[in-house]
């Protein structure tokens, strides 16, 4: 029997289904025009190979890379800093809701300062916690 090279390996009709949703995306994308995209997406479909099915897309951008996931760890920070946070608001709004009672109306609802950099805190710790999930060095 003769040795099977990677790019002749037959292909499923998962490995099909994959190309031809590449393709219908880059025609959804404007890369393809309609026609070229049929064309493809019947190639696809009839491909035998991996060979044939890699032809269809070589002039395409790679797909992007899949969401990154937050390991363990790094999900149970984010949660400890969204509690924090939580509570943080909940004292500030407690305090102006007092000063407002306390001392009538408000002419300015100052909390919108401490609660929109709270939640800049958050957004930023995410942010770093998939970067370095994701691998990239720290900065």
């Amino acid at each position: 029997m003769n040795p099977v090279q990677v790019n002749q390996i037959r292909v499923s009709d998962a490995d099909r289904e994959v190309v031809a949703d590449r393709l219908r995306a880059a025609a959804a994308e404007g890369r393809l025009t309609l026609d070229e995209a049929d064309e493809r997406q019947a190639l696809a479909y009839a491909a035998r190979t991996a060979d044939d099915l890699a032809v269809l897309t070589t002039d395409l951008p790679a797909p992007p890379a899949p969401p990154v996931e937050l390991g363990p760890q790094a999900r149970r920070r984010l949660a400890i800093h969204a509690a924090v946070v939580a509570v943080i608001a909940a004292l500030v709004l407690t305090r102006w809701v007092v000063g407002v009672v306390a001392f009538g109306a408000a002419p300015f609802f100052w909390p919108v300062w401490p609660l929109f950099w709270l939640g800049v805190s958050l957004v930023v710790h995410h942010r770093r916690a998939r970067r370095r999930a994701a691998g990239a060095p720290r900065g």
